[in-house]
């Protein structure tokens, strides 16, 4: 087995910054939360940008966002930002009403012009997360006559794309659709970059937290917002703690440095079950664990090849093992139970099956892969599994683990083989999962679709791209359902995608900390109702 190691920042244990929490303290302060967790995905805090998991749980805590979820509550939207909408008979306009008496941070009123302003902006910047509004017919030299303030805190966005208007508004709750302070924004603005330099380090919302400071690879903190209008937080801050090893995680536990370890083992879990003083809690999760292929490469542009790996996979002895009770099967890209999901899993592990695939497709005599993943639990796990399942059938892999602020740019611009990645849809729409795994209109490399995991793969499939955007468009449920069903089955089978877990985070909670909120897609964690007895 060859791995190439990564050494770890120095200080990705123990906190910098002079807020941590001391090392040597009983328990963490009444008014104070501290999160232990993995956040080496942090790579940047502007809403026009984050499409990683960490970025998109603080920016849920820093801003409001058009349309949203209340913790809890993951079928109704609701208004973020705005209070009411309309819209108009042909589903082509939708006229927004903020809501009254919200303010920024800073003590700016929150406006229609500053929703108007953000939605232009993220389309303008067109960083990777663009698209999910692009996706409605809106372009840097559009979006301005798509998107306009109508009145005294009114403003009206139009749909120039063939796409169902509840699409649009589940669309609007993604952390693209957080409002920024326009005001602030535009006075640290440099060289007409829209805020962007000053912004992926500094916050400019409404919500019920501001960033005090980021250290990365260490810690985030975030200062409590009085002025919140849900009602000011219990508490008057909270520390994420970067702790990528588990064990550490539980050692701070113990010792009452951290108030929850987000990402235990298993047999840490296990170990934990009964303790005195910490409750374990379960949070299902929309993250799918996936394996893909960029099919530029050599082999791995043969489906034959893809077919193979599907059965080249030991799903139910890392279920069984190293994986137990964090994750379930889920060999689809839209997660079993929600809107418009199939519940087969068709695939099991057989070596035998696998080599045969492999040797009709010329590679009876075996072939060597890369492998980029995280280098963080689980994913080093499952490489491992999988590189000795794979090792089985005649096919060498190297792992090359990861910190993410490394492994993403290298996704988004295809230089991968094989990649061992997580995913988690940016809106709770199957939509959402479909447009990244399914939809590729543009295979160049120009085109740079970097927030479509079919293009990053150098994958297109003009008929089920065509069933993606059909199943946007159709406004009846019944049929979108069917339609969707039909999608991840055709995906499922005929793609260079292995999905292999959909995740259900454990978290270990110190007694006397409630209301810690962590809902089902990655930027629906909610920190403003925790409170401690």
């Amino acid at each position: 087995m060859k791995i190439i190691k990564h050494t770890l920042a120095a200080g990705a244990i123990a906190a910098a910054s002079v807020f941590a929490v001391p090392q040597a303290s009983a328990e963490t302060p009444p008014n104070m939360l501290v999160l232990g967790q993995t956040i080496s995905d942090l790579i940047t805090l502007d809403p026009a940008e984050i499409f990683e998991f960490s970025g998109g749980e603080i920016a849920n805590n820093i801003y409001d966002r058009i349309t949203t979820f209340e913790p809890g509550d993951y079928e109704t939207l609701v208004g973020g930002a705005t209070e009411s909408w309309q819209i108009s008979e042909d589903g082509k306009t939708i006229t927004f009403t903020m809501r009254d008496g919200m303010t920024f941070h800073s003590g700016n009123p929150v406006r229609a012009e500053d929703a108007v302003f953000s939605l232009r902006r993220v389309v303008k910047l067109g960083k990777t997360p663009s698209f999910i509004l692009t996706q409605l017919g809106w372009t840097p030299e559009n979006v301005d006559d798509n998107v306009t303030v109508t009145g005294d805190g009114t403003f009206e966005i139009k749909i120039p794309a063939d796409i169902s208007p509840g699409l649009v508004l589940n669309a609007l709750s993604a952390t693209v659709g957080s409002v920024v302070d326009e005001v602030t924004v535009m006075a640290n603005e440099v060289d007409g970059d829209l805020g962007y330099a000053w912004l992926k380090t500094n916050s400019a919302g409404s919500g019920p937290f501001s960033l005090r400071a980021w250290n990365a690879n260490e810690t985030v903190i975030l200062d409590r917002y009085d002025g919140y209008w849900k009602g000011a937080a219990a508490m008057e801050r909270v520390i994420v703690r970067h702790l990528p090893e588990p064990a550490a995680q539980r050692l701070l536990l113990e010792k009452g440095d951290i108030d929850i370890a987000r990402t235990l083992t298993p047999d840490q879990i296990a170990g934990l079950e009964g303790a005195e003083g910490v409750t374990i809690e379960d949070a299902p999760k929309t993250k799918i664990v996936y394996l893909a292929m960029n099919t530029s490469e050599g082999p791995l542009a043969d489906p034959k090849v893809w077919e193979a790996m599907r059965w080249l996979v030991d799903y139910e002895g890392m279920l069984g093992s190293f994986l137990k009770g964090q994750y379930s099967m889920q060999q689809s890209f839209w997660p079993t139970g929600l809107f418009g999901s199939i519940s087969e899993n068709p695939y099991t592990l057989d070596i035998e099956k696998g080599k045969a695939l492999l040797a009709e497709a010329g590679y009876g005599d075996g072939l060597t892969l890369t492998m980029d993943t995280l280098n963080v639990a689980p994913f080093m796990d499952i490489a491992q599994s999988v590189q000795q399942t794979l090792g089985q059938a005649g096919v060498t892999v190297e792992i090359v683990p990861q910190d993410g602020s490394a492994l993403w740019p290298k996704y988004r611009a295809r230089r991968h083989g094989l990649i061992l990645a997580q995913w988690g849809p940016d809106y709770l729409d199957p939509h959402s999962n479909a447009d990244s795994f399914a939809h590729n209109p543009d295979n160049a490399l120009e085109a740079k679709l970097t927030g479509k995991l079919a293009w990053r793969n150098a994958w297109a499939d003009d008929t089920i791209t065509g069933m993606t955007e059909a199943a946007s468009q159709e406004t009846d449920l019944d049929k979108r359902a069917v339609m969707y069903r039909d999608l991840l089955t055709a995906h499922q089978t005929g793609s260079p995608f292995v999905n292999m877990f959909r995740s259900s985070e454990q978290l270990a909670i110190q007694d006397g900390v409630n209301g810690f909120v962590s809902g089902p897609t990655f930027d629906l964690v909610f920190y403003d109702g925790v409170t401690k007895e």
